[in-house]
């Protein structure tokens, strides 16, 4: 019997391992979706600060075409003043070219705080660059890393469940269901140690004929709270 438990020990050791292998595979896909979504937030980062140096310099323009229609109006003014005679429509000329040449002041000063803000939104959209490319680059590497990580892992869960396969078509068929429905009922830990007189599975004390039939190891005993099978270390 005590080989029995030994098997179901060995057993037990490559399910928690298959159980892990198989929740890692599934979390790949996670890890994955996960450097996709930094990947696309950087380049997004990226965009948004291209536009608004897009438009920061489309509105520049804008200005700088309203500075110059003004301007066309100054001009065309000055040549009307020149060709009238009449003092009052020279004085209202005169005041819509200082009109205009207000407005163009203002205009212009709003045109170099575009400007300013325009050149530092260059160096931002340069560091911007620099830092979607390091990400990128990042994020290229990483997914590298789990596509070899999911080759291994594939073939670590091969080689854990062949091993599993072969192991468990030598057991008694009765133990073995046993143990697999213990298995999946009790979080993976189907057959437990007894330490100090105690379930390791349930942290349960144990009865004192039960702990000398699992110290004696010539039948399968089980925990009388959990269920669990009992082995004693040697």
């Amino acid at each position: 019997m005590q080989a029995e438990l030994e098997q179901l020990l060995v057993l037990q050791d490559r399910q928690q391992k298959i159980r892990q292998i198989e929740n890692e595979i599934k979390n790949l896909p996670l890890q994955r979706k996960h450097l996709e979504l930094q990947l696309a937030e950087s380049a997004a980062s990226l965009e948004a600060l291209k536009q608004k140096a897009r438009q920061v310099e489309i509105e520049r323009k804008r200005l700088e075409l309203d500075v110059g229609t003004r301007n066309e109006s100054i001009a065309r003014l000055k040549t009307q003043q020149y060709q009238t005679r009449k003092n009052d429509e020279f004085q209202a000329m005169g005041n819509e070219i200082q009109r205009y040449e207000d407005e163009i002041r203002k205009l212009e000063d709003q045109e170099l705080e575009l400007m300013e803000q325009g050149d530092k939104l260059k160096v931002e959209v340069t560091a911007e660059e620099k830092k979607a490319s390091a990400t990128k680059d990042s994020i290229s590497r990483q997914m590298n890393d789990l596509g070899e990580k999911s080759k291994a892992l594939e073939t670590r869960l091969q080689e854990l469940s062949k091993e599993r396969k072969e192991l468990a078509e030598t057991m008694d068929e009765d133990l073995l269901n046993r143990f697999e429905r213990l298995f999946a009922s009790k979080g993976d830990s189907a057959i437990v140690a007894v330490e100090h007189g105690v379930c390791t599975g349930c942290h349960m004390k144990l009865t004192t004929a039960t702990v000398k039939d699992a110290e004696a190891g010539k039948e399968i005993v089980n925990c009388e709270q959990c269920g669990r099978i009992l082995y004693v270390a040697r």
